[in-house]
């Protein structure tokens, strides 16, 4: 193994609440490999500007949509080897949803972080298929999960002996075609003493608001992340496209690739004099 990759799972290795925030980014699916790759370097080119650490995410098989003609991805194969081309031309890593058993231990061979949908966050045998991966695991906080329960997540990964596992909050169902962030989320589970993460653009949502598919006001995503941030957490999940309107999953949500900068700048900047103060209590 080259110096360079040894260096990627070794930052990954090392993720925790305490150190300086990383980022998940990238197109909510892989629309193409020609998008893909243009995105990925993209981002690819901003972390080395600002000097932040990030994992590559897209979608080979959206699962979940809204409407049974939506477009769902590539599918498995083809966007495990566009996923693949990503690490090898960019040497960045890379994650991605998994949503059957099977699917881990061929994902595991090129990803390297396994996530487990917010929808299949209680499904026992993809959480532990997911945990014997051997790779950290990025659990998405089920809309309907309370943040105390994510313990009982937790554990049945634990019981493969894997302890590498983030806790994702991604917002709570609220009335019909809505989302809400109950920010009391982070430090119960906080807890756990695992890594954190913030799904900020999914937590903007309104789930099958435009009827066939789902609606989302990005505009809301700035004052989101700067809210998680001050939890001290250990990343912040953004999805990004360079044309939103005319993404083929989740633009509404989408954060633009001309406007990513500015944003990741005021948020390392705002995670960095938190991380150098104490949070105060109250009893």
């Amino acid at each position: 193994m080259n110096k360079s990759k040894k260096n990627i799972i070794n930052w990954i290795s090392e993720v925790n609440n305490d150190n300086n925030v990383f980022f998940i980014l990238g197109p909510c699916v892989i629309e193409s490999e020609a998008h893909t790759l243009k995105v990925a370097e993209f981002i690819k080119r901003l972390s080395d500007k600002l000097k932040f650490n990030f994992i590559f995410k897209s979608s080979f098989d959206k699962a979940n949509r809204t409407s049974v003609s939506s477009y769902r991805g590539p599918g498995f194969k083809a966007g495990l080897k566009i996923l693949a081309k990503v690490k090898e031309l960019f040497n960045i890593p890379v994650i991605t949803d998994v949503h059957e058993c099977f699917q881990v231990p061929l994902v595991a061979q090129v990803a390297d972080v396994i996530q487990v949908p917010a929808f299949l966050c209680r499904q026992t045998d993809l959480l532990i298929a997911a945990g014997e991966s051997k790779k950290p695991v990025h659990v998405k906080k089920g809309q309907f999960v309370s943040p105390e329960n994510m313990e009982h997540v937790i554990k049945k990964i634990e019981s493969t002996g894997n302890k590498n596992i983030w806790i994702c909050e991604r917002g709570f169902s609220f009335g019909y075609n809505n989302l809400v962030v109950d920010y009391r989320n982070f430090p119960i589970m906080k807890k756990f003493n695992k890594p954190i993460i913030f799904d900020v653009t999914h937590s903007v949502q309104r789930p099958s608001g435009l009827g066939g598919t789902t609606g989302g006001d990005r505009c809301y995503v700035p004052a989101l992340a700067s809210a998680a941030i001050v939890q001290k957490i250990a990343g912040i999940f953004i999805e990004v496209h360079d044309n939103p309107e005319h993404a083929l999953s989740d633009g509404p949500n989408s954060v633009r690739l001309s406007q990513l900068e500015e944003l990741l700048k005021y948020i390392i900047n705002l995670d960095k004099w938190v991380k150098d103060n104490k949070i105060p209590t109250c009893n």
